[in-house]
């Protein structure tokens, strides 16, 4: 097991020794140096942990294939697959300013995945969608995740695997969730 250290920064402001104080390093060892018991976390955590090490062998495989795919790109992506949209409606679907789409679609066309078209309705609105390059990474993705969903079902059997992904659903459907999954409008992580 890795032990490592923690280092905070602790900023006071105000009176007399503000510069003295401004910039107090203070280290602290962790308390327990067991290992976590992945069983024992909240069914939260342990989703988060699942989808993380799922999204990281998928990249991987993608990865292998010469795709160069973040996860932040994935969710620009998932908006694009029914067809091409305004930046703005992507900032909408994104929660996030127009700047901040129209950056992360331009990180997306440099790097070959995504194209700006012009609106067939109007000329001065801007649309993004998936280029060739765009469709093949999105093709990659389902398959890696494909080969994923195979490996799991050799280790835990198929109605364990069924049996989890219902469950997940219906925490997913209690939480609110299912909507925003099911219309393609999930916010990347923040």
């Amino acid at each position: 097991m890795v032990v490592h250290r923690c280092t905070t920064l602790v900023v006071h402001r105000g009176g007399a020794a503000y510069g003295a104080r401004m910039a107090k390093i203070k280290t602290a060892e962790p308390a327990a140096t067991s290992d976590a018991d992945p069983a024992a976390l909240d069914l939260g955590q342990l989703a988060l942990f699942v989808g993380q090490a799922m999204n990281a062998a998928t990249r991987a495989a993608l990865a292998a294939k010469g795709f160069d795919v973040r996860d932040s790109h994935a969710a620009v992506i998932q908006h694009l697959v029914e067809g091409p949209l305004p930046i703005g409606d992507i900032a909408e679907r994104l929660a996030v300013t127009q700047q901040a789409a129209s950056k992360a679609v331009t990180e997306l066309e440099a790097l070959g995945y995504v194209e700006r078209l012009a609106s067939a309705d109007d000329k001065r609105v801007t649309q993004a969608g998936l280029s060739a390059r765009g469709r093949e990474v999105l093709g990659a993705t389902r398959k890696a995740r494909a080969v994923i969903d195979k490996k799991l079902a050799t280790a835990l059997g198929v109605e364990a695997l069924a049996s989890a992904r219902q469950a997940l659903g219906a925490v997913l459907d209690t939480l609110g969730g299912t909507a925003a999954v099911r219309q393609r409008r999930v916010s990347p992580p923040r």
